[in-house]
């Protein structure tokens, strides 16, 4: 995106916030985004988050998520949310099917020339995020103190976690590329994904992952948002630092605290996915983002 246009957002929400003028008020005559998609996994979309939207249904689309979230605070009209709970890379350009012979049309087919915001949330599920949770918990029940998932994933001499993650750069680099196509002219949001677990100790059984196992998921989510923050840097797009900001706000926190549900959800939310707290959260993020952009002139 030119920095002209970068400088010119940022200047204009800076001064609003200042000012405190209602962003839906001056995005008329002050230039904001006019057409804002969506993109991305069930981070992105909020399964089971009230109010869950039909279009379609194996989507788990929540009219609380924080696309939605965002483009009310900034006012825009001309919205188009195209996340789905499963999505990897290859649904941008390709349909995902879904249960009940249900599908979402590839999710760039929402892009248009004259898009000017984008953002999105993608990546856990090409590696398997929560298959690789699960198969964690699996392994806790027998070793709640050790590092089973660990020894496990290590065993042939290197993570096959992190072989994953190296895999699936590349696509998120191509992607990113695919949008500048599709939307030259908009500003590309790249939101990393909420911390799922403290960095020591978790909170066995409520979240059940090995106390050794622990730091060992928390270093994988980090290596996780920090490739995507690579290819955003790498690719002309912004990176919100979702994992950075939300330290205190845990599946192991209290309800009311954390902003993503343990395996068992003490708030309407899937489990181990944001609740409409952590919406909030990475909405006011991404907001925060998009006001701090410019980069200083001259």
């Amino acid at each position: 995106m030119p920095l002209y246009r970068r400088v010119m957002f940022a200047t204009i929400t800076t001064v609003l916030a200042m000012l405190g003028v209602p962003a839906s008020a001056a995005a008329k005559t002050l230039g904001l985004p006019r057409h804002y998609v969506a993109l991305g996994d069930s981070y992105t979309a909020g399964p089971l988050i009230p109010l869950q939207r039909t279009d379609p249904v194996g989507c788990e689309r929540s009219t609380n998520n924080y696309p939605s979230l965002l483009a009310a605070a900034l006012g825009i009209r001309d919205f188009t949310d195209t996340s789905c709970s499963g999505a990897k890379t290859d649904n941008m350009t390709a349909a995902q099917s879904m249960l009940l012979l249900d599908s979402n049309p590839p999710q760039f087919t929402a892009l248009r020339p004259d898009t000017d915001l984008v953002t999105l949330t993608i990546g856990g599920n090409d590696i398997g995020f929560t298959e690789m949770v699960y198969t964690c918990a699996r392994a806790a029940a027998l070793d709640p103190l050790g590092n089973p998932c660990q020894r496990e994933a290590t065993a042939g001499g290197s993570d096959i976690y992190a072989q994953r993650i190296a895999a699936v750069a590349p696509k998120v680099g191509a992607m990113l590329e695919g949008i500048h196509q599709r939307s030259p002219h908009a500003m590309v949001v790249l939101v990393g994904y909420l911390r799922i677990l403290p960095p020591t100790g978790g909170c066995y059984p409520v979240m059940p992952i090995a106390r050794g196992d622990v730091p060992y998921l928390d270093g994988f989510e980090q290596q996780l948002n920090a490739m995507l923050a690579s290819q955003a840097s790498r690719h002309d797009a912004v990176f919100v630092d979702s994992y950075a900001r939300s330290e205190g706000h845990d599946t192991c926190q209290l309800p009311g605290v954390k902003w993503v549900e343990a395996v068992t959800p003490t708030s309407p939310a899937a489990p181990v996915h944001p609740n409409a707290a952590g919406m909030r959260a990475v909405a006011g993020f991404a907001l925060d983002t998009l006001r701090r952009v410019a980069a200083p002139v001259g």
